[in-house]
């Protein structure tokens, strides 16, 4: 998610550490910084809201109103293989492949979107309340976050509501969950409006590691890109992560 479309490093630096702060009571939370792998041409104008990869397509959907896809890309060379809009110039956010299906979330529009995998055809349209920002799901149920420190679950079928946590680090709330990726029974999340990833217990709701990729930055990534938001399970303890607006993708070690 995003309203504002550039914010300075320093500012985006001064805001993590309001937001990722050890917590005065509890237990210390371990933080660490992403190895980079590789890396991997991004295209620079994707206001990446989600990341995803299933089998050998990587999905990635964009944001922005009236300028919104879901996209294919090859997860190897970052090329875009395949882009479509999202209906009716809605703000797209998080995404998720579930069964035969991908479901787009949008922003403040009031609906997500359920698309044909195998086409990428919008084959339906649901009523969703509140804004949608990250997307998971852990083969049992849809993971969604909206902005605050609450993950929902829904059913991946029709949507409806099935409870959900909030989720804390040291007892004290962690704001701003954005991009979602459901990895062995853990949700991972990048942190809006920062270059930070949390790990999440989606039983308790604990934040149990911080990623501080913040260092990626230095690799040629412009002062003027929006943050870190996109993250994609390669297996074990690889990932792909990029952000709104970065020419590079980063193939990275979190462990």
């Amino acid at each position: 998610m995003n309203t504002v479309r550039m914010l300075s490093a320093s500012v985006l630096a001064v805001l993590a550490g309001v937001l990722i702060a050890p917590a005065a009571q509890g237990e210390p939370v371990p933080t660490i910084q992403p190895e980079v792998l590789a890396e991997i041409p991004h295209d620079p104008d994707a206001f990446t809201q989600g990341l995803e990869l299933d089998g050998s397509v990587l999905y990635e959907g964009t944001g922005l109103a009236g300028q919104s896809e879901l996209r294919t890309l090859d997860p190897a060379t970052g090329q875009v293989e395949r882009a479509v809009p999202i209906p009716g110039d809605y703000f797209g956010e998080g995404i998720t492949v579930a069964g035969e299906s991908i479901w787009q979330l949008t922003y403040r529009d009031g609906v997500a979107v359920r698309w044909d995998r195998a086409t990428l055809t919008p084959v339906r349209e649901v009523p969703l309340a509140g804004e949608g920002w990250g997307l998971c799901y852990d083969g049992v149920r849809l993971i969604r976050s909206d902005g605050t420190s609450r993950l929902r679950f829904h059913d991946p079928g029709d949507l409806s509501e099935l409870g959900g946590v909030d989720v804390t680090r040291g007892g004290q709330p962690v704001d701003g969950l954005n991009e979602l990726e459901c990895v062995e029974g853990k949700v991972w999340a990048n942190l809006w409006p920062t270059d930070t990833i949390v790990r999440i217990d989606p039983g308790t709701g604990a934040v149990d590691l911080v990623v501080d990729a913040a260092g990626l930055r230095a690799r040629g990534i412009p002062a003027s890109a929006q943050v870190l938001n996109g993250i994609a399970h390669l297996g074990g303890d690889e990932f792909l992560v990029t952000g709104k607006d970065w020419p590079t993708m980063f193939r990275v070690r979190l462990g």
